[in-house]
């Protein structure tokens, strides 16, 4: 028995649970008008992240496809910044009696703030354990054919959200979580949006597209772009009228997707006088799942 251990952000259950999940991202107490304004975002969209329960139905249906096909894996989920956590888990996964461990990063795109902040956590988790594990992480599949068909499959889903006439001109933005300038100079963040981004555009009919990237922190210190709002603005200038933005550097639903996307940025368009809309997010879908099975069968046996 292996244990498959998906690892992922996390997010608030409820809205009680917001001002815990801020603490551990920030390293502090947010202030009271901070927790507020996020309460705000998450009551927008249902009082809660969806992000967890989606990370178990990812794992389970994971688990269930692999060991139909004749392996035998137990599925954990651990989260950076809500419960259960990472350490939670590995330590479950050691009353479990399972010494070896396939973990995913549900993180795309490499950087030593995505998937190498997994890999921190993960290894200093399993140097604080009694009973060491021998864990293999599962990264850099963003240029996997399978994860690009299931993101071909989404594109189209939101090109067929338009009508035939408007989707002659739909103009696409590829848009990613920002990090810090001085975070992505040694790191492979970007190219592996831009191989990733390159391999879709082979698989759809061509239109035009922009790179862009969203949910920039605060502070004085710089974060990659062109942001989502400044390419709205440029496609307003040349009359663009139709959007649709490919999160592509994430797999499930979270606000990042539910209030920055689709209430932030819609309103925004709006107020250009254009029509934006998105893909849907990758979830627990047939195409995603089968590609991070053929992804783990793939790592299994090296």
């Amino acid at each position: 028995m292996k244990a498959l251990f998906l690892l992922a952000f996390g997010g608030p259950r409820s809205l009680d649970e917001v001002e815990g999940f801020l603490t551990r991202l920030f390293g502090r107490k947010p202030s009271p008008e901070m927790l507020e304004r996020i309460k705000e975002r998450y009551r927008l969209i249902g009082g809660r992240s969806p992000l967890p329960e989606i990370t178990f139905n990812q794992a389970k249906a994971l688990e269930n496809s692999l060991n139909i096909k004749g392996n035998q894996f137990k599925s954990y989920v651990g989260m950076r910044y809500s419960h259960p956590l990472i350490e939670e888990t590995l330590n479950e996964i050691a009353r479990d009696g399972i010494e070896e461990i396939l973990a995913i990063p549900m993180a795309p795109f490499r950087s030593r703030f995505s998937t190498g902040a997994y890999r921190e956590k993960l290894n200093r988790a399993n140097e604080h354990s009694r009973e060491r594990s021998n864990i293999t992480l599962i990264e850099g599949w963003h240029t996997h054919p399978l994860f690009i068909q299931a993101i071909v499959e989404k594109v189209n889903e939101g090109l067929d959200c338009f009508t035939e006439e408007e989707r002659k001109s739909v103009h696409l933005i590829f848009s990613a979580h920002s990090l810090l300038e001085t975070v992505i100079e040694t790191d492979s963040y970007i190219n592996d949006m831009k191989e990733s981004v390159n391999e879709v555009l082979k698989r759809i009919a061509p239109r035009s597209w922009h790179m862009a990237f969203q949910s920039k922190g605060g502070g004085t210190e710089k974060w990659i772009g062109p942001d989502v709002e400044s390419v709205l603005n440029e496609l307003h200038q040349i009359h663009v009228h139709h959007v649709l933005i490919v999160p592509i550097g994430f797999v499930s639903d979270h606000i990042e997707i539910l209030y920055d996307i689709d209430v932030a940025y819609r309103e925004k368009a709006e107020s250009l006088g254009m029509v934006l809309k998105r893909t849907p997010s990758l979830n627990d879908s047939e195409g995603f799942i089968k590609g991070l099975v053929t992804i783990v069968e793939e790592n299994i046996t090296k």
